[in-house]
């Protein structure tokens, strides 16, 4: 009874061995992925990654301010990606500085303009001084000029004396107009120099209050405001940084017209011309498609990255639509249509293995599947143009059906090479 009880279960088990191998063979088979023959338009492309950039752009520098007044210092900015319209605050500078050097030119201008009325009151006190001893030598010299009109009856040394005396008189009296004339030339110079000296004054502090406005910075059209890194700190600017007049602080792009750059290999760069069409996907969002059209091509290839000797070539995409989640800065996938074939048969890449060097395809026919040699033609990073063996419709294996009679091959194939 043992012994017949032993047999029935080992044939229970073999059974559900055999059956349970049997559903596994059924489900690997049903589990090949079928793809088929397409006729139609077949698109040669080119897939980069570019970036996107501003047609147009705004440098927002840190305003030019004399060594006078030392170095900026922000004390408000912006925040990195707002948007911002016409007019708005950027960037404000610590005025504290400025606002010292305009209250020393005040100071400084008050104690020049009341130098300058003083030193005229002086000039006029001494013109009217030299005036009277004008005055008085003038006098002298009538009496003399009339002494020597009277000396008739005079003797000759007498004549001789008073004719000396006007003489005298004379010169006093031209000593005195040179004097005044002198004098009046000294004056002028030194109202002049005065006057430098407030004009000077006068221009420090509207230079002063000229710099107090450049100490604000506002945003000259509307776009995204991109704060620029701080060269000493390796990071985007940000209050209580230092910075020298002309430095870059924010870029501001236009977002009314887009585009992005790519580097094409120098093995590709061939295949690119001004006015082929783009296909854009923002890596962030990648269920939008925007399109675009090449603007440009770069005739002098660049190295890849700075680490690196890979050659190529940088080209501009015009994009055509705007969209809110275009964003200077964002990374984007770009599919650039090189070229397209009409009426002609192609299948995913996928499909095709090699055989004893040659190109095949599984054909599936009923439950099974057909190596069939085909013979291939241009190909895009998805599919490849069939020209001979296969037609429109037919179901094909995207993965080998049978990968022992692979690994069979590969084996064989290794053999031979041995031998």
């Amino acid at each position: 009874m043992k012994y017949t009880h032993s047999i029935t279960s080992y044939r229970a088990t073999l059974l559900l061995t055999l059956f349970f191998l049997f559903s596994c063979d059924n489900k690997e088979a049903q589990q090949i992925p079928i793809g088929k023959v397409t006729k139609g338009t077949f698109y040669i492309d080119l897939y980069e990654e570019g970036e996107i950039e501003a047609v147009n752009s705004i440098n927002i520098l840190s305003p030019d301010i004399s060594w006078r007044y030392g170095n900026l210092k922000i004390t408000q900015i912006v925040r990195d990606g707002k948007e911002v319209a016409k007019g708005d605050t950027l960037v404000i500078f610590d005025p504290s500085e400025v606002e010292r050097a305009i209250v020393e030119a005040e100071g400084q201008l008050e104690i020049s303009q009341a130098e300058l009325e003083k030193m005229k009151a002086q000039h006029e006190s001494d013109l009217e001084d030299l005036n009277v001893e004008y005055e008085v030598t003038r006098i002298s010299y009538e009496i003399s000029k009339i002494r020597v009109e009277s000396a008739v009856y005079e003797s000759e040394i007498a004549k001789r004396e008073i004719e000396l005396n006007l003489e005298q008189a004379k010169i006093s009296l031209d000593r005195a107009k040179e004097q005044i004339e002198n004098r009046i030339k000294v004056q002028e110079e030194e109202i002049r120099q005065q006057n430098f000296g407030i004009e000077r004054n006068r221009q420090r502090l509207e230079e002063g209050y000229k710099t107090l406005e450049l100490l604000v910075l506002t945003s000259p059209s509307p776009g995204i405001a991109i704060i620029g890194e701080n060269w000493s700190t390796g990071n985007k600017f940000q209050v209580g940084d230092q910075c020298w007049s002309g430095m870059p602080l924010i870029l501001l792009p236009d977002l009314s017209s887009l585009k992005t750059t790519a580097k094409i290999n120098e093995v590709d760069i061939s295949k690119i011309a001004k006015g082929q069409q783009v296909e854009i996907k923002p890596d962030a969002f990648s269920d939008s498609t925007f399109t675009g059209k090449v603007i440009s091509v770069a005739n002098l290839a660049v190295n890849k990255d700075n680490e690196s000797r890979v050659k190529v070539f940088p080209i501009e995409v015009l994009i055509n639509e705007t969209n809110k989640n275009l964003l200077p800065g964002l990374t984007v996938s770009c599919r650039i249509l090189v070229d397209q074939i009409e009426n002609t048969l192609y299948v995913p890449i996928d499909a095709i293995f090699s055989q004893n060097g040659e190109h095949i395809i599984y054909k599936k026919s009923g439950k099974n599947f057909t190596a069939v040699k085909v013979e291939l033609g241009a190909s895009n990073s998805d599919y490849t143009i069939i020209t001979k063996g296969l037609k429109e419709g037919d179901e094909i294996a995207l993965i080998n059906p049978y990968p022992e009679e692979e690994k069979k091959e590969k084996k064989n194939s290794e053999t031979e090479e041995v031998l």
